[in-house]
């Protein structure tokens, strides 16, 4: 079975990107959405990548 990315449908905040991302690696989606604010406080390249992978990432099926 091809793994793939997909935004999440049960673990999402806003759009569901940080949860997809989360469960494609296996990882929590806190430290996901923790790295994701520190992008965006850090640098604001965060709020870029976000919506750049809501439009670009499909939703789970």
């Amino acid at each position: 079975m091809e793994k793939r990315l997909y935004r999440s449908r049960n673990d999402r905040t806003l759009a569901g990107v940080c949860a997809g991302i989360a469960e494609y690696f296996g990882w929590d989606p806190t430290l996901v959405r923790v790295a994701w604010v520190l992008l965006t406080l850090l640098g604001g390249s965060g709020i870029l990548l976000y919506l750049i992978m809501w439009l670009v990432m499909p939703e789970a099926p």
